[in-house]
């Protein structure tokens, strides 16, 4: 039995300890109903205890002068039922004063959790599991909610009703009686906790498993596609039933195991019931008791033991609850790589001048994506990175954004080091349409006001133009409010991108990153893009990063990068006079051109 004391209590102990000191701030907001709530509690509790004294007033009376059965039982059955009505007038008052305290703590905590996601920096996005978090976060507030209602509705009545029945009993009667109550309850809450502390840590192996199962499970569907590509449904189903044969095994150990804790809790409480009406029966055969005493006794165990024998259950879903909450409130603790420094000032600009400034990087320290990288985009000008793939091009437009803070030298914006700028005006400021293009699962309509969500119908219409993507959404059966399905899976390569190409329009920032922004389109839509995308970076300070050079020809300057180094940087025309990189690239994509026009 030693196997199932916990491995590591103080560690577990603490824990609790500060996920409810986590969640104590969030109810202080509403302490006014909390008070008034366990105000409703107490008095719920008072009106209780007095129930087993009228029992025994009315008992009495009837054993000792029958004659009198019509006048004072009367009042003291008519005081019983009062007293039983206040009970439940006052629990009812209680649950509806506090459940705006639950929800309004869930919302608060979920929306917080939120927000705080969202500003951890792109390096923990992309080594998250989204299956996973969105499970923890959905576990930890519906915590929240069992919590809350056992502390208040379970466990705090408990405490103040065994506050109450040990003092009547030791005021009317003997200390034995305390005693054998206190006793009985002690053995009762030690058991309890030694097995629920066990089970706890099973739970968590549930948790974990159960995370993990739904990972597989939502990154499977996410690639769908993939999955069929390669005909592999047996095998996503076989790798999900794996994870969940483990949380079954873990699921069964938790359910057979209450099993342990109810027959355990039975066999304590039967004891101490039997002892006290040992006690009690022995006081009415010695005529220091009244029958009356013997039934108000009897009454107080069942209202003491009755609601004790939920407190195991109580005890083992607060200890769930805190499992779960301990996952999502350490989401919210995560460290946020990238945070404004507190002299950080907004950026306010509408001609923006781009410096490169020796910038060094690297997503691991072992692995340096830039070295030395110097280069300046003067404000309304337009410079281009070309470079094969794994240079680091991208690389670039994520330190432009400030997804990550550069290892050495600098990245300024009109002379302002970024890391001295808010992240919200330097991003307000810059508009990008990626390679890999990302819509919301929802209507076409949304997805492009998403760039400037106060847009006017018209100013998004005329966005939609602009990208020469309105012809399409006006010939789609529902129109704009068209839904593009989970990551835009329902529209093509291209139309996705002339999507993100539509709602960076409506932006209208004066920094533009395009990113490989037409590499999905077909030529013919290509040239009238490149046309648009000329005429709003016309007066922008503009970094076009391209594969293709066909589209950075007219570029103000254009660099090659190479292994994280810029080896060659000028026009177009100078390029191709230096004969170098960036001349044989041209030369060989003007031969595959030939080609796929020969072809054709």
């Amino acid at each position: 039995m030693s196997a199932m004391v916990p491995s590591n209590p103080a560690r577990t102990a603490r824990s609790d300890w500060q996920t409810l000191k986590t969640l104590l701030p969030y109810l202080y907001n509403y302490k006014g109903r909390v008070t008034l709530a366990l105000s409703c509690l107490a008095l719920a509790k008072f009106a209780n205890a007095g129930v087993p004294l009228l029992l025994k007033g009315i008992v009495d009376h009837l054993t000792a002068k029958p004659g009198l059965v019509l006048a004072i039982p009367a009042v003291l059955i008519l005081g019983y039922g009062l007293l039983r009505l206040a009970v439940t007038s006052f629990g009812e008052l209680r649950d509806a004063i506090f459940s705006k305290v639950a929800q309004g703590a869930i919302r608060q905590v979920a929306l917080e959790t939120f927000r705080h996601l969202h500003l951890l920096s792109l390096r923990f996005h992309l080594n998250r599991q989204t299956g996973g978090v969105t499970r923890d976060i959905e576990r930890g507030t519906r915590g929240i909610g069992t919590l809350l209602r056992l502390m208040l509705f379970n466990i705090l009545p408990i405490i103040l009703e065994i506050g109450l029945v040990t003092g009547i009993l030791v005021w009317m009667y003997d200390w034995r009686f305390a005693a054998v109550t206190l006793v009985t309850i002690l053995l009762y809450g030690l058991f309890t906790i030694w097995v629920t502390e066990w089970r706890t840590q099973n739970r968590r192996k549930m948790n974990e498993l159960d995370s993990k199962a739904n990972v597989r499970a939502v990154d499977s569907l996410l690639n769908y596609e993939t999955v069929k590509y390669f005909g592999n449904e047996r095998y996503e189903a076989s790798r999900y039933d794996e994870s969940m044969a483990r949380w079954e095994k873990a699921a069964v150990l938790n359910e057979t195991s209450i099993g342990l804790l109810n027959s355990g809790q039975s066999g304590i409480i039967a004891m101490g019931v039997t002892g006290l009406v040992w006690l009690a029966a022995d006081g009415v055969v010695k005529g220091t008791m009244t029958l009356g005493d013997l039934v108000a006794v009897n009454a107080f165990l069942i209202q003491l033991y009755v609601p004790l024998n939920f407190l195991g259950m109580a005890y083992r879903e607060i200890k769930q609850s805190l499992t779960d909450m301990e996952k999502m409130f350490s989401l919210m603790v995560e460290h946020a790589e990238i945070q404004d420094d507190p002299s950080a000032t907004a950026l306010q600009t509408s001609a923006a001048a781009v410096q490169f400034e020796q910038v060094d990087f690297g997503y691991e320290a072992n692995r340096q994506i830039l070295q030395g990288v110097d280069f300046s985009i003067p404000a309304g000008n337009t410079v281009a990175v070309v470079g094969s793939s794994g240079a680091g091009k991208s690389t670039l437009s994520r330190l432009l954004f400030r997804f990550y803070d550069v290892n050495g030298g600098a990245i300024r914006i009109n002379g302002q080091d970024l890391r001295q700028l808010t992240q919200s005006s330097l991003r307000a400021h810059i508009g990008i349409v990626p390679q890999d293009t990302v819509l919301f699962n929802d209507s076409i309509y949304y997805n492009i006001a998403y760039g400037r969500p106060s847009a006017t119908r018209a100013e998004i219409i005329e966005a939609a133009r602009s990208a020469h993507i309105l012809g399409f959404i006006e010939q789609l059966p529902d129109g704009w409010e068209t839904t593009v399905g989970e990551r835009g899976l329902k529209l093509s390569g291209g139309e996705k991108q002339r999507v993100a190409i539509a709602r960076t329009i409506l932006k209208n920032p004066p920094i533009l990153i395009f990113d490989e922004a037409t590499s999905a389109l077909d030529s013919k839509t290509e040239k009238a893009i490149q046309v648009e995308l000329a005429a709003i970076s016309a007066n922008r300070t503009t970094l076009i990063i391209a594969h293709r050079l066909s589209t950075v020809v007219d570029a103000d300057e254009i660099l090659v990068l190479e292994q994280g180094r810029v080896v060659e940087r000028g026009s177009h025309r100078s390029l191709l006079v230096q004969n170098g990189v960036y001349a044989r690239m041209w030369a060989l994509q003007q031969s595959e051109l030939e080609q796929e026009t020969d072809t054709a």
